[in-house]
């Protein structure tokens, strides 16, 4: 893909990311510890876009069609005059993110741009404001519209949410994309979520800080003047026999067809008839113990709404939950052995610069698998670690970044070797670095695997008959990210 326009993006180089999990670091990522003077009337100058667009963009959303902005919009003879700002911004906001803070950040938001800048999820969901929105602005472009081309070149999105938000954002910008809509709009982040690792990784900080009002303008500031960088997306394709029942999680949609690469065979059986879904995360997959906590976490807070009051309350009841499972204890009844995922796993990858299938040893000890996009898991540790070049060199492996096409793979054994490597004491079991990932999962003692996807957990059946098959393949499209570093 070409790189956006200039005036869009800025310089594309590369630019440096680092999870960020300190109180210090989440407070420079939001702008705390700048001593930059921001004035409030030239940071709406530079963001709000001028008043006729505004309305033809809202008229459009509400009505589903971008032709209806402009048959309903009255303008002035000024409006043929109006220039667009220097970074028209757009921002969606997660009401239920940030425990009882969205609502008034959304005010905060609305009164330093405009109202028809700040959409509510829950109201205008993202594919709708960039089919209709954008659609809109390219409407009035193709009418000959100046500032309408101006501002559809020029315009960022904010994300105020959690990583589950962001998703949701970068996805449908990828579906622009396919739409052959360029320039993409890129994204930065206002972190409200639990974990905000898409937010560390990027600047952003790992929660917005208690003195918010005084945070927010240097926060739109930096995202207006930010410098652009890539970030990989992953595709993961899911196949099981025809009559399996699962929940899927959001991030995942049913699809009719799915060919599993036929350059690698199976050890298994595989069904005649399949259930296929397709999915895309931006952090990580798992399989194992660590996404069968986070299936039991799910379905405790779901069960009593009550518990969730914030992403402080949050991580105390996960912990708390995380010890009265088998991550911990295994029960004196079952062999520990069953814990292995070595039981009911079979892991081939493509290794970096080799096009061919390996088939990786899944170790005994190893009782979750996660493969990491970014440089934050778990609320900003970074378990694959600051290795050495001797030893990056020794395992063939190289400097982990956002761009650079590859996951890497890390284990963790029991409940207590987590703990080390999520206080970040150690780093996890070094597996593999991978651009691609296929995992066989075959029916034995257990009788349901679990997994999750940048959050999303679910509970997959086995068979004893039948195999069930997880590919992980990059997409070809780079999302598009504001460094708020």
């Amino acid at each position: 893909m070409d790189s956006p326009s200039s005036s869009t993006t800025g310089d594309t180089s590369k630019v440096p990311i680092k999870s960020s999990s300190s109180i210090v670091e989440s407070l420079r990522g939001c702008g705390i510890s700048s001593g930059t003077h921001v004035d409030k009337e030239e940071l709406r100058k530079n963001l709000t876009m001028p008043k006729y667009l505004r309305f033809a963009m809202r008229d459009s959303i509400m009505f589903k069609d971008p032709t209806a902005g402009e048959n309903l919009c009255i303008r002035s003879k000024d409006d043929h005059k109006a220039v667009a700002p220097s970074t028209p911004m757009i921002v969606f906001i997660n009401p239920r993110s940030g425990g009882r803070h969205g609502p008034f950040l959304k005010e905060r938001l609305q009164h330093l741009m405009s109202e028809e800048q700040v959409l509510d999820m829950l109201d205008v969901k993202p594919h709708e404001f960039l089919q209709y929105g954008l659609g809109c602005l390219e409407m009035l472009t193709g009418l000959g519209d100046s500032c309408a081309k101006e501002t559809r070149k020029r315009i960022r999105i904010m994300v105020a949410g959690g990583d589950g938000s962001v998703g949701w954002v970068l996805g449908c910008l990828t579906k622009l994309h396919e739409q052959g809509r360029e320039p993409i709009p890129p994204v930065g982040i206002i972190p409200l979520g639990t974990g905000n690792d898409l937010s560390r990784s990027f600047g952003w900080g790992g929660s917005f800080p208690f003195s918010w009002k005084a945070a927010i303008k240097r926060t739109l500031y930096k995202a207006s003047i930010g410098p652009i960088c890539r970030l990989d997306s992953w595709r993961l394709s899911l196949s099981m026999p025809e009559g399996t029942i699962i929940e899927p999680p959001h991030s995942l949609k049913h699809t009719i067809e799915f060919t599993l690469d036929e350059g690698l065979e199976f050890e298994g059986e595989l069904s005649e008839n399949v259930i296929c879904y397709e999915g895309v995360f931006y952090n990580y997959f798992s399989i194992g113990m660590d996404a069968q906590v986070a299936y039991g976490f799910h379905h405790l807070r779901n069960e009593k709404p009550y518990l969730a009051q914030g992403p402080i309350t949050n991580k105390i009841i996960y912990s708390g939950y995380s010890c009265t499972q088998g991550w911990f204890f295994t029960p004196c009844t079952s062999d520990p052995g069953f814990r292995g995922l070595k039981n009911i796993l079979r892991m081939h990858v493509k290794k970096f610069n080799c096009p061919e299938w390996e088939q990786v040893p899944v170790p005994t000890s190893v009782r979750a698998i996660v493969a990491l996009n970014l440089h934050s898991y778990g609320s900003g540790r970074n378990p694959w670690g600051n290795l050495t070049p001797e030893y990056l060199e020794k395992r063939g492996f190289v400097e982990a970044q956002v761009d650079d096409g590859l996951l890497e793979i890390f284990g963790l054994k029991q409940g207590w070797h987590a703990s080390f490597v999520m206080s970040e004491l150690i780093s996890a079991k070094h597996i593999a670095q991978a651009t691609a990932i296929r995992l066989e999962v075959r029916g034995g003692e257990w009788k349901d695997a679990f997994m999750q996807m940048d959050g999303e957990p679910w509970k997959q059946p086995m068979s004893k008959d039948f195999s069930t098959f997880v590919e992980i393949k990059r997409e070809p499209f780079q999302s598009v990210m504001i460094n708020g570093e």
